[in-house]
């Protein structure tokens, strides 16, 4: 690895002295979603929301059965950032050929992982791209919140709500 990594989380946990503190090893969370199309979500991901395709790698169907994540089904993982930087949240996507759920209108329709909050500098782009793209909005495109930015929700291909934030 190289230095700067390392001075970089050095100087990480000199500034958060509270994450040393903890029982945790990373600062953030590691999310992973399992989606109907994995090329359709990772182009919406990558080329309409603007997230970073980082990484990949796959769970053989043995590794898949020790560990409980699949009863013996091998499976790719695609791994998402917001930006380049070894503490950023990991948006991770896979597929196991599963049908669409049931088309959902608002997050009180299910239980379980509804939505994820993306905070972006500004919105303007990001308007286009969904426009570009023929993203349905879901709320009044934007609407102004009460702290002064600007909101927006959609849906990925798979029906999970995405919330937008930004001026």
């Amino acid at each position: 690895m190289k230095l700067s990594f390392f001075l970089g989380l050095l100087s990480f946990i000199y500034l958060n002295p509270t994450m040393a503190q903890t029982e945790f090893d990373k600062p953030y969370i590691s999310i992973g979603v399992v989606v109907t199309d994995l090329e359709a979500s990772l182009d919406f991901y990558t080329n309409v929301i603007g997230m970073k395709e980082l990484g990949e790698f796959s769970v053989t169907d043995e590794m898949g059965q020790k560990t409980g994540l699949t009863g013996g089904k091998a499976f790719d993982v695609k791994v998402l950032k917001l930006y380049d930087d070894p503490n950023a949240t990991e948006y991770k996507l896979m597929s196991f050929g599963n049908e669409k759920n049931e088309e959902e209108k608002h997050i009180q329709d299910r239980n379980g992982m509804r939505y994820i909050t993306i905070f972006y500098k500004s919105l303007d782009a990001l308007t286009q791209r969904l426009e570009d793209n023929n993203i349905p909005f879901l709320s009044k495109k934007p609407t102004l919140i009460p702290d002064g930015r600007r909101f927006i929700l959609v849906q990925d291909p798979d029906g999970t709500f995405i919330e937008l934030i930004g001026n």
